[in-house]
Protein backbone atom coordinates (compact mmCIF):
# COMPACT_ATOMS: atom_id res chain seq x y z
CA UNK A 1 0.00 0.00 0.00
CA UNK A 2 1.31 3.19 -0.95
CA UNK A 3 0.80 6.56 0.96
CA UNK A 4 1.56 10.28 -0.39
CA UNK A 5 1.74 12.96 1.08
CA UNK A 6 0.84 15.92 -0.31
CA UNK A 7 1.84 19.51 0.12
CA UNK A 8 0.35 22.68 -1.54
CA UNK A 9 2.93 25.03 -1.04
CA UNK A 10 3.56 29.06 -2.08
CA UNK A 11 6.66 30.50 -0.83
CA UNK A 12 7.17 28.05 1.62
CA UNK A 13 10.88 27.74 1.65
CA UNK A 14 11.43 28.53 4.84
CA UNK A 15 8.90 25.55 6.62
CA UNK A 16 8.89 24.10 4.26
CA UNK A 17 12.28 21.88 5.84
CA UNK A 18 10.99 21.27 8.95
CA UNK A 19 7.21 19.99 7.14
CA UNK A 20 8.79 17.31 5.10
CA UNK A 21 11.32 16.25 8.07
CA UNK A 22 8.21 15.54 10.48
CA UNK A 23 6.78 13.03 8.10
CA UNK A 24 7.37 9.76 9.42
CA UNK A 25 8.47 7.16 6.31
CA UNK A 26 7.81 4.06 8.03
CA UNK A 27 4.08 3.48 8.89
CA UNK A 28 2.33 0.25 10.28
CA UNK A 29 0.20 -0.68 7.27
CA UNK A 30 1.90 1.64 5.06
CA UNK A 31 4.51 -0.22 2.32
CA UNK A 32 5.43 3.12 0.52
CA UNK A 33 5.31 6.62 2.20
CA UNK A 34 6.36 9.21 -0.70
CA UNK A 35 6.01 12.92 -0.23
CA UNK A 36 4.52 15.31 -3.38
CA UNK A 37 4.54 19.17 -3.13
CA UNK A 38 2.35 21.53 -5.77
CA UNK A 39 4.31 25.01 -6.26
CA UNK A 40 1.59 27.41 -6.58
CA UNK A 41 3.80 29.69 -8.43
CA UNK A 42 5.94 30.50 -5.76
CA UNK A 43 8.45 33.89 -5.66
CA UNK A 44 10.86 31.82 -3.59
CA UNK A 45 13.11 29.47 -3.29
CA UNK A 46 10.12 26.62 -2.76
CA UNK A 47 11.14 24.54 -5.45
CA UNK A 48 14.74 24.67 -5.04
CA UNK A 49 14.62 24.12 -1.36
CA UNK A 50 12.14 20.96 -2.29
CA UNK A 51 14.69 19.40 -4.41
CA UNK A 52 17.41 20.12 -1.71
CA UNK A 53 15.39 18.14 0.80
CA UNK A 54 14.50 15.36 -1.46
CA UNK A 55 10.69 15.31 -2.11
CA UNK A 56 9.58 12.75 -4.40
CA UNK A 57 7.43 14.66 -6.70
CA UNK A 58 7.85 18.10 -7.85
CA UNK A 59 4.33 19.79 -9.20
CA UNK A 60 4.83 23.08 -10.67
CA UNK A 61 1.53 25.54 -11.38
CA UNK A 62 2.69 28.15 -13.92
CA UNK A 63 0.93 30.91 -12.23
CA UNK A 64 -0.76 31.13 -8.45
CA UNK A 65 -3.99 28.84 -8.82
CA UNK A 66 -5.15 29.50 -5.47
CA UNK A 67 -5.43 27.12 -2.88
CA UNK A 68 -8.40 24.75 -4.08
CA UNK A 69 -7.19 24.25 -7.51
CA UNK A 70 -3.85 23.41 -6.41
CA UNK A 71 -5.59 20.70 -3.76
CA UNK A 72 -7.32 19.25 -6.79
CA UNK A 73 -4.55 19.07 -8.48
CA UNK A 74 -2.16 17.48 -6.18
CA UNK A 75 -4.76 14.76 -5.58
CA UNK A 76 -4.98 13.82 -9.13
CA UNK A 77 -1.17 13.69 -9.20
CA UNK A 78 -1.36 11.44 -6.34
CA UNK A 79 -3.49 9.07 -8.42
CA UNK A 80 -1.41 9.26 -11.15
CA UNK A 81 1.80 7.53 -8.88
CA UNK A 82 -0.17 5.21 -7.57
CA UNK A 83 -1.24 6.39 -4.65
CA UNK A 84 -3.87 4.09 -2.31
CA UNK A 85 -3.87 7.03 0.42
CA UNK A 86 -3.04 10.52 0.40
CA UNK A 87 -2.91 12.98 3.05
CA UNK A 88 -2.87 16.56 2.75
CA UNK A 89 -0.89 19.07 4.82
CA UNK A 90 -0.26 22.34 4.69
CA UNK A 91 3.20 23.72 4.01
CA UNK A 92 3.56 25.96 6.72
CA UNK A 93 4.10 23.65 9.23
CA UNK A 94 1.41 23.89 10.61
CA UNK A 95 -0.02 20.66 11.64
CA UNK A 96 2.34 17.78 13.03
CA UNK A 97 3.60 15.07 10.98
CA UNK A 98 4.47 12.37 13.68
CA UNK A 99 0.43 12.70 13.62
CA UNK A 100 -0.26 11.12 9.89
CA UNK A 101 -0.01 7.25 11.18
CA UNK A 102 -3.11 7.74 13.09
CA UNK A 103 -4.59 10.01 10.85
CA UNK A 104 -4.72 7.15 8.18
CA UNK A 105 -5.10 4.35 10.70
CA UNK A 106 -8.97 4.10 10.32
CA UNK A 107 -8.59 3.60 6.48
CA UNK A 108 -6.23 1.52 6.82
CA UNK A 109 -8.51 -0.63 8.72
CA UNK A 110 -11.22 0.33 6.05
CA UNK A 111 -13.33 1.91 8.55
CA UNK A 112 -13.14 5.14 6.84
CA UNK A 113 -13.39 6.35 3.64
CA UNK A 114 -11.68 10.02 4.28
CA UNK A 115 -10.37 11.07 8.08
CA UNK A 116 -10.30 14.83 9.15
CA UNK A 117 -7.60 15.79 11.80
CA UNK A 118 -9.35 17.63 14.92
CA UNK A 119 -7.11 20.28 15.71
CA UNK A 120 -8.71 20.95 19.21
CA UNK A 121 -8.80 24.41 18.69
CA UNK A 122 -10.27 24.82 21.64
CA UNK A 123 -6.82 24.11 23.20
CA UNK A 124 -4.37 25.75 20.37
CA UNK A 125 -3.40 28.98 22.47
CA UNK A 126 -2.41 30.81 19.25
CA UNK A 127 -6.13 31.07 18.25
CA UNK A 128 -7.89 34.50 19.21
CA UNK A 129 -11.09 33.84 20.78
CA UNK A 130 -13.20 35.26 17.91
CA UNK A 131 -11.26 32.55 15.70
CA UNK A 132 -12.15 29.64 18.30
CA UNK A 133 -15.80 30.99 18.32
CA UNK A 134 -15.83 31.14 14.35
CA UNK A 135 -14.33 28.13 14.14
CA UNK A 136 -17.17 26.36 16.63
CA UNK A 137 -20.06 28.43 14.90
CA UNK A 138 -18.48 27.69 11.17
CA UNK A 139 -18.33 23.88 12.38
CA UNK A 140 -21.75 23.45 13.32
CA UNK A 141 -23.01 24.58 10.21
CA UNK A 142 -21.33 22.06 7.76
CA UNK A 143 -22.35 19.15 9.89
CA UNK A 144 -25.79 20.44 9.25
CA UNK A 145 -25.49 21.12 5.93
CA UNK A 146 -23.11 17.84 5.95
CA UNK A 147 -24.99 15.88 7.82
CA UNK A 148 -21.54 14.34 9.45
CA UNK A 149 -20.03 14.76 12.80
CA UNK A 150 -16.91 16.68 12.43
CA UNK A 151 -15.77 18.79 15.16
CA UNK A 152 -13.57 20.50 12.93
CA UNK A 153 -14.43 21.34 9.40
CA UNK A 154 -12.03 23.68 7.70
CA UNK A 155 -9.03 21.29 8.90
CA UNK A 156 -6.78 20.99 5.89
CA UNK A 157 -5.34 17.67 7.41
CA UNK A 158 -7.15 14.83 6.26
CA UNK A 159 -6.47 10.98 4.63
CA UNK A 160 -8.45 10.44 1.56
CA UNK A 161 -8.78 6.61 0.40
CA UNK A 162 -7.88 5.98 -3.20
CA UNK A 163 -11.64 5.57 -4.17
CA UNK A 164 -13.16 8.56 -2.42
CA UNK A 165 -9.88 10.57 -4.28
CA UNK A 166 -11.19 9.51 -7.49
CA UNK A 167 -15.11 10.12 -6.43
CA UNK A 168 -14.48 13.74 -5.46
CA UNK A 169 -15.28 16.89 -7.52
CA UNK A 170 -13.87 20.12 -6.12
CA UNK A 171 -15.12 22.93 -8.22
CA UNK A 172 -14.46 26.02 -6.06
CA UNK A 173 -11.93 28.09 -6.24
CA UNK A 174 -11.27 29.56 -2.56
CA UNK A 175 -11.02 26.49 -0.34
CA UNK A 176 -11.51 22.82 -0.74
CA UNK A 177 -12.47 21.90 2.99
CA UNK A 178 -15.69 22.83 3.41
CA UNK A 179 -16.95 21.72 0.40
CA UNK A 180 -15.18 18.42 0.53
CA UNK A 181 -17.48 17.35 3.57
CA UNK A 182 -20.56 18.00 1.90
CA UNK A 183 -20.12 16.12 -0.93
CA UNK A 184 -18.91 13.34 1.53
CA UNK A 185 -21.93 13.75 3.36
CA UNK A 186 -24.07 13.48 0.26
CA UNK A 187 -22.62 10.95 -1.61
CA UNK A 188 -22.65 9.02 1.83
CA UNK A 189 -19.41 8.45 2.23
CA UNK A 190 -17.53 7.74 5.56
CA UNK A 191 -15.73 10.33 7.57
CA UNK A 192 -14.42 10.62 10.65
CA UNK A 193 -12.01 12.43 12.71
CA UNK A 194 -9.33 12.07 15.15
CA UNK A 195 -7.41 14.16 17.46
CA UNK A 196 -4.10 15.98 16.16
CA UNK A 197 -1.60 18.82 17.48
CA UNK A 198 -0.51 21.60 15.67
CA UNK A 199 2.61 23.26 15.77
CA UNK A 200 3.49 26.84 17.00
CA UNK A 201 1.95 29.60 14.08
CA UNK A 202 5.06 30.15 11.84
CA UNK A 203 3.04 32.97 10.19
CA UNK A 204 -0.32 34.60 8.89
CA UNK A 205 -2.64 32.30 7.03
CA UNK A 206 -2.47 34.14 3.30
CA UNK A 207 -6.06 32.16 2.45
CA UNK A 208 -7.71 35.45 3.37
CA UNK A 209 -6.87 38.76 4.12
CA UNK A 210 -9.65 39.77 6.95
CA UNK A 211 -12.01 37.69 8.67
CA UNK A 212 -15.21 39.04 7.29
CA UNK A 213 -13.45 38.31 3.67
CA UNK A 214 -13.22 34.56 5.19
CA UNK A 215 -16.61 34.48 6.63
CA UNK A 216 -18.09 35.60 3.07
CA UNK A 217 -16.38 33.55 0.79
CA UNK A 218 -17.30 30.40 3.17
CA UNK A 219 -20.97 31.09 3.41
CA UNK A 220 -20.92 31.42 -0.32
CA UNK A 221 -19.16 28.30 -0.99
CA UNK A 222 -21.53 26.48 1.62
CA UNK A 223 -24.64 28.01 -0.25
CA UNK A 224 -23.07 26.87 -3.36
CA UNK A 225 -22.20 23.60 -2.97
CA UNK A 226 -25.07 23.10 -0.67
CA UNK A 227 -27.86 24.05 -3.56
CA UNK A 228 -25.49 21.90 -5.94
CA UNK A 229 -26.45 18.79 -4.12
CA UNK A 230 -29.50 19.73 -2.49
CA UNK A 231 -31.15 22.17 -5.42
CA UNK A 232 -34.80 21.55 -4.40
CA UNK A 233 -35.33 21.27 -0.42
CA UNK A 234 -32.46 24.31 -0.82
CA UNK A 235 -35.17 26.71 -3.28
CA UNK A 236 -37.73 25.25 -1.20
CA UNK A 237 -36.78 26.48 1.71
CA UNK A 238 -36.20 30.22 -0.38
CA UNK A 239 -39.86 30.02 -1.68
CA UNK A 240 -41.79 28.97 1.83
CA UNK A 241 -39.81 31.87 3.68
CA UNK A 242 -41.05 33.93 0.58
CA UNK A 243 -44.50 32.92 0.88
CA UNK A 244 -44.55 32.85 4.97
CA UNK A 245 -43.62 36.81 4.36
CA UNK A 246 -46.35 37.54 1.46
CA UNK A 247 -48.93 35.95 3.39
CA UNK A 248 -48.35 38.40 6.43
CA UNK A 249 -49.72 41.13 3.84
CA UNK A 250 -52.36 39.50 2.66
CA UNK A 251 -53.90 39.16 5.86
CA UNK A 252 -53.40 42.81 6.63
CA UNK A 253 -55.29 43.71 3.74
CA UNK A 254 -57.98 41.17 4.42
CA UNK A 255 -58.44 42.34 7.73
CA UNK A 256 -58.94 46.14 6.88
CA UNK A 257 -60.93 45.07 4.04
CA UNK A 258 -63.97 43.52 6.00
CA UNK A 259 -63.52 45.85 9.28
CA UNK A 260 -63.25 49.21 7.36
CA UNK A 261 -65.47 48.35 3.93
CA UNK A 262 -62.74 47.83 1.59
CA UNK A 263 -60.91 51.14 1.87
CA UNK A 264 -57.10 51.38 1.41
CA UNK A 265 -54.31 49.34 1.67
CA UNK A 266 -53.99 48.34 -1.96
CA UNK A 267 -50.16 48.41 -1.24
CA UNK A 268 -50.57 45.38 1.35
CA UNK A 269 -52.45 43.34 -1.52
CA UNK A 270 -49.88 44.21 -3.93
CA UNK A 271 -46.92 43.84 -1.98
CA UNK A 272 -48.14 40.47 -0.69
CA UNK A 273 -48.98 38.98 -4.16
CA UNK A 274 -45.30 39.66 -5.67
CA UNK A 275 -43.40 38.13 -2.41
CA UNK A 276 -46.37 34.57 -3.22
CA UNK A 277 -45.05 34.75 -6.74
CA UNK A 278 -41.38 35.23 -6.06
CA UNK A 279 -42.49 31.94 -3.52
CA UNK A 280 -43.95 30.13 -6.74
CA UNK A 281 -41.21 31.30 -8.77
CA UNK A 282 -38.34 29.69 -6.14
CA UNK A 283 -40.27 26.59 -6.28
CA UNK A 284 -40.46 25.95 -9.83
CA UNK A 285 -36.63 26.62 -9.60
CA UNK A 286 -36.16 24.17 -7.30
CA UNK A 287 -37.80 21.35 -9.29
CA UNK A 288 -35.97 22.45 -12.35
CA UNK A 289 -32.64 22.41 -10.40
CA UNK A 290 -33.52 18.97 -9.07
CA UNK A 291 -34.34 17.42 -12.76
CA UNK A 292 -30.73 18.70 -13.64
CA UNK A 293 -29.33 17.59 -10.27
CA UNK A 294 -29.41 14.50 -11.93
CA UNK A 295 -27.80 15.20 -14.65
CA UNK A 296 -25.41 15.95 -12.82
CA UNK A 297 -25.27 12.85 -10.78
CA UNK A 298 -24.85 10.71 -14.54
CA UNK A 299 -21.93 12.89 -15.20
CA UNK A 300 -20.21 12.35 -12.03
CA UNK A 301 -20.73 8.74 -12.63
CA UNK A 302 -19.15 8.67 -16.28
CA UNK A 303 -16.28 11.00 -14.84
CA UNK A 304 -15.40 8.18 -12.43
CA UNK A 305 -15.09 5.94 -14.72
CA UNK A 306 -13.31 8.43 -16.91
CA UNK A 307 -10.77 9.37 -13.98
CA UNK A 308 -10.75 5.18 -13.30
CA UNK A 309 -9.66 4.01 -17.25
CA UNK A 310 -6.97 6.99 -17.55
CA UNK A 311 -5.50 5.44 -14.20
CA UNK A 312 -5.62 1.88 -16.08
CA UNK A 313 -4.40 3.16 -19.12
CA UNK A 314 -1.30 4.66 -17.33
CA UNK A 315 -0.32 1.45 -14.74
CA UNK A 316 -0.68 -0.37 -18.51
CA UNK A 317 1.81 1.98 -20.58
CA UNK A 318 4.30 1.86 -17.06
CA UNK A 319 4.02 -1.94 -17.26
CA UNK A 320 5.15 -1.88 -20.60
CA UNK A 321 7.74 0.63 -20.35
Amino acid sequence: MKLIVQIPCYNEEHTLPQTVADIPREIEGIDVVEVLIIDDGSTDRTVEVAKEIGVDHIICNKANMGLARTFRRGIWACLERGADVIVNTDGDNQYAGWDIPALVQPIIRGEADIVVGNRQTHLVPHFSPMKKRLQKVGSWVVRRLSGLQIPDAVSGFRAISRDSAIKLNIVSSFSYTIEMLIQAGKRNMKVTSVPVETNAKTRESRLFKSIPRFIGRSLSTMVRVYAMYQPLRFFFYIGTVLALIGIVPIIRFLYFYFSTGGAGHMQSLVLGGVLLMMGFVAYLAGLLADLISFNRQILEMTLEKVKLQELRDQETSAERE
